[in-house]
């Protein structure tokens, strides 16, 4: 007699499923804070003007895993690396920040100290 694995008769509740998740559907209620109308997806809503947004247990369906979302990038490719920012005066192959390559940094205009505006 061969011996049964202990969970082989239960399926995997987190086995990739291959068939496509249903459609969102578009669902309309208004503000708990403010009143203004307002839609979301499956019963999930934000209000961009008081910016309430009601918690994601409130929806009708389930949210999908993460290897359920057919935008997932695949496995084994991580996040991109972040390019190195700028301090304001660095410069970077010719470039000062804010002034294009082989271009002059702008002077002060000429004038007495103390006036500006039209007629100084």
């Amino acid at each position: 007699m061969t011996r049964r694995p202990h969970d082989a008769h239960r399926p995997d509740p987190y086995a990739e499923s291959t068939a496509p998740l249903p459609a969102p559907e578009i669902t309309e209620a208004e503000c708990r804070r403010c009143g203004t109308y307002i839609a979301g997806l499956d019963g999930r809503y934000a209000c961009g003007v008081c910016g309430w947004v009601n918690d994601h247990s409130e929806g009708h369906r389930r949210l999908p895993r993460a290897d359920e979302d057919p935008d997932r990038p695949p496995a084994g490719r991580g996040r991109p690396r972040r390019l190195p920012a700028l301090r304001p005066g660095a410069t970077d192959a010719g470039t000062t920040a804010g002034t294009p390559a082989g271009a002059a940094a702008p002077e002060p205009a000429a004038g007495p100290a103390g006036r500006s505006g039209p007629g100084a």
